[in-house]
């Protein structure tokens, strides 16, 4: 799989298209491999467990499965836990911030809630053992959908631009530093082969590599189906219209949906394949419920 050598992986796409199905697969996938890896969801509507069968994911980072970790971050114990790490002092911290007005003027700050949780999943890729070998050899970041997500992965580079130099400085140009190396980091772009995710997928990428100079290290194709019909037979389903008043034509009303919705995946495949620049991937449409640890493992095994 030609993501094992990256150290960061962050999963983004329009909402709705399967990122944590995604990111639960390549958690898996790169686990088999031996691979100590930590999944960071960002105040996220909790899934993942039920992927795993493991225990509720909270703020606390928690083991989900064999070599695989997991934390959903929020925004307020990301930033507590940042002023901790900055300041050194559990105390110092609760004396400096923890009251009321401070914690209104975090939340006013833009970017700053962005920030923590970017910065808190960042941290983590640089966590020791005590042996000095990293405790996560992969943290996979379960990043919002597409606008929001790309409006935190921004936010790194305006603390480098506009910042003064000290501590908060000093780590956003470490993250945003790794965040651009193509042989560290690198983003997965989830997607359904149907024209307005299609659209978005195609958008993001440009923004993530034009204006960022980020790397698209993959992008999946969720829920993709088999094609029943060739091209012709699509074309000639396609010109039918079909009212329902029997069995016969029920069954040719199936077919032209079928024949419509294969006509849009195939035309969406071909925007993907012709204007990104990587060869998609795909997974299949799941008939079951993919939120279980079988099918989870099943796609695993694709990648």
């Amino acid at each position: 799989m030609e993501l094992d050598g990256r150290r960061f992986l962050i999963v983004t796409g329009k909402g709705g298209v399967g990122k944590t199905t995604v990111a639960a697969a390549y958690a898996m996938a790169l686990a088999s491999r031996g691979k100590r890896v930590l999944v960071a969801m960002c105040n996220a509507k909790e899934r993942l467990s039920t992927m795993f069968g493991s225990d509720l994911i909270g703020t606390d980072v928690i083991a989900i499965g064999p070599n695989v970790w997991a934390v959903n971050m929020t925004p307020e114990v990301a930033l507590e836990e940042y002023g901790q790490l900055a300041l050194k002092s559990k105390a110092l911290y609760s004396l400096l911030f923890d009251n009321k007005y401070v914690r209104v003027f975090f939340r006013a700050v833009p970017g700053i809630q962005e920030w923590a949780m970017l910065g808190k999943a960042w941290w983590h890729s640089t966590e020791r053992r005590g042996d000095g070998s990293s405790k996560y050899d992969v943290v996979i970041l379960d990043a919002p959908a597409t606008g929001h997500g790309l409006d935190m992965l921004r936010v790194p580079k305006v603390i480098v631009d506009v910042v003064p130099p000290g501590l908060l400085r000093r780590d956003a140009d470490r993250a945003w530093a790794l965040f651009r190396d193509a042989k560290q980091c690198g983003v997965v772009l989830v997607t359904l082969p149907e024209e307005m995710p299609t659209t978005e997928t195609i958008e993001l990428a440009s923004a993530l590599t034009k204006e960022l100079g980020m790397t698209i290290a993959r992008v999946v194709v969720n829920g993709v189906l088999p094609p029943l019909f060739t091209h012709d037979e699509r074309e000639r389903l396609e010109t039918l219209a079909v009212e329902i008043t029997d069995t016969g034509t029920s069954a040719l009303a199936s077919a032209h949906a079928r024949a419509v919705r294969e006509r849009v995946q195939a035309d969406s495949l071909a925007r993907l394949s012709k204007e990104l620049p990587i060869e998609p991937a795909f997974f299949p449409l799941l008939f079951e419920d993919a939120a279980t640890p079988k099918a989870i493992k099943d796609l695993a095994k694709r990648l």
